[in-house]
């Protein structure tokens, strides 16, 4: 017979204190601060950030601390908290054009208004293990500081292609966007929600379907028409003052790139978009969020159904969010013993009724 093993209360208490011996560490190092992992581990917190859907980086560093650098779970707080927060209003549309860029560059024009920055990226380096940061703990800070300064007019890249008419057009749409965080996703989604999901995707799960896209699934291959990463203001109408004011500034990561030819009989050939925008640093969240926009949008543009994995909106929408995933999949972990006692017993009787079958043979 199978027993159940019997847990109780003092069991969790003791798990908790342990975990929390293990998220200390030795005391022999100095406590880490969340004002270092802000500072320090800023991936990791933009990360945090953008699949939590909520731009705080003090508390997305300390959502990282208290899950011990586990950064789903760092998540999972995040995603939690913000349920609790009440929500005063809706702020306008951000205006990119007008982002004070710290990083900007493009696959396709070499020479685009405004210059390409480089920016802080690992891009160019050798990938080489830095010993320095071990027997030294930094490394001497070269270069110019950050100065703030008024953001540029940086247009878009893709606006020059526009501009002659060679790629489809984005025009603003006033119309209303959904709110996934306040109403179930149904599919089919438009592309509004579709972005919205995507924005707080897991960043391995669309990075392995932009994988996908390049390696002929959907037949998606695509240039980088723009990446572009720095701050933006937001604004915020105030009833009691009549007019909008800015009430702070974010850090994005926006990419477009350009992809195949689109056209018919009775349109000309133009390039197509796909887009992508996150909070923070984020840039390889953003490029494959914006090949996986690009790969759903088959049916609009009017594309054969290949039938790969990342054109199937159903499959990429309802798998993207690793909080959901997590829930899911982690659930397994807990008590199942009525189920698995009835499972047992199932085998049982099958293994018995092959052993009738085979004596009466």
């Amino acid at each position: 017979m199978y027993v159940a093993v019997k847990g109780g209360e003092s069991a969790i208490d003791a798990a908790h204190a342990w975990l929390d011996r293990e998220r200390r560490g030795s005391t022999d190092q100095p406590v880490l601060d969340s004002g270092q992992i802000r500072a320090q581990l800023s991936l990791a917190v933009a990360r945090v950030m953008a699949e939590g859907s909520l731009y705080d980086p003090d508390l997305a560093a300390l959502a990282i601390k208290q899950a011990r650098g586990d950064l789903i779970e760092a998540i999972f707080l995040i995603r939690a908290y913000r349920t609790t927060l009440p929500r005063l209003g809706a702020s306008h549309p951000i205006d990119t054009t007008r982002m004070q860029v710290k990083r900007r560059v493009s696959a396709t024009f070499k020479d685009v208004p405004g210059g390409q920055i480089l920016g802080p990226t690992f891009d160019y380096t050798h990938r080489l293990l830095d010993f320095r940061l071990m027997a030294d703990g930094e490394l001497p800070v070269t270069g110019p500081a950050d100065k703030a300064s008024e953001p540029l007019e940086t247009p878009h890249v893709l606006s020059f292609l526009d501009r002659d008419g060679l790629i489809e057009d984005a025009r603003p749409d006033d119309t209303e966007p959904g709110d996934l965080t306040r109403e179930p996703m149904e599919l089919p989604a438009d592309r509004g929600l579709r972005l919205q999901a995507l924005a707080r995707g897991d960043e391995g799960f669309l990075l392995g379907l932009a994988y996908s896209t390049q390696r002929g699934y959907a037949r998606n291959h695509a240039f980088v028409g723009e990446l572009r990463i720095g701050s933006v203001a937001v604004e915020m109408d105030i009833p009691e003052l009549g007019f909008p004011i800015e009430i702070g500034e974010i850090e994005l990561t926006e990419c477009e790139t350009v992809n195949q030819f689109k056209g018919s009989r009775t349109e000309p050939a133009q390039f197509t978009r796909g887009y992508g925008l996150t909070f923070g640093q984020t840039e390889r969240k953003a490029l494959s969020m914006a090949l996986v926009d690009r790969a759903l949008r088959w049916q609009e543009l009017g594309e054969d159904d290949q039938g790969a994995p990342v054109q199937d909106q159903e499959f990429v929408l309802s798998h993207c969010d690793n909080i959901q995933a997590t829930g899911f999949l982690e659930h397994i972990k807990l008590p199942h013993y009525v189920d698995f006692q009835a499972e047992l017993e199932l085998v049982r009787r099958l293994r018995a009724g092959t052993v009738e079958q085979e004596d009466a043979a």
